[in-house]
């Protein structure tokens, strides 16, 4: 059992659970700590995720609609959909799965960035 890596950005604290560096080859699985206020960037992911918040509540706006979910829901987010993620109620915190290999990009731009905490 390898331990787990913990990444922190403006907006929130990602803990790595399962990712190919931590032995896993299919999935990328984090934990996602955000205080309240916080919003992450609009931007868009590659990969299908499903985001299941286990504390408080956040709000996912995906291509301008927006829903809220709380500990016992899940929102699956669709690859290359434009989306940001925000708490509603706060602080929260979700567990977040992943095909291995997903990158971000800004809308409007091809540059791919890589997702540390799911590496």
């Amino acid at each position: 059992m390898k331990t787990a890596r913990r990444t922190e950005t403006p907006n929130a604290q990602l803990d790595s659970l399962a990712t190919p560096s931590l032995g896993s080859k299919e999935l990328s699985t984090w934990r996602v700590t955000m205080q309240p206020g916080a919003q992450g960037p609009v931007h868009i992911i590659d990969r299908e995720q499903v985001w299941m918040p286990l504390s408080g509540s956040l709000e996912f706006i995906v291509d301008g609609e927006g829903t809220v979910a709380g500990p016992g829901q899940a929102v699956i987010l669709p690859a290359g959909v434009v989306r940001q993620v925000k708490v509603a109620d706060g602080p929260a915190e979700a567990m977040v799965c992943m095909a291995v290999g997903g990158h971000a990009l800004a809308p409007g731009n091809d540059e791919r960035h890589p997702l540390p905490w799911a590496e």
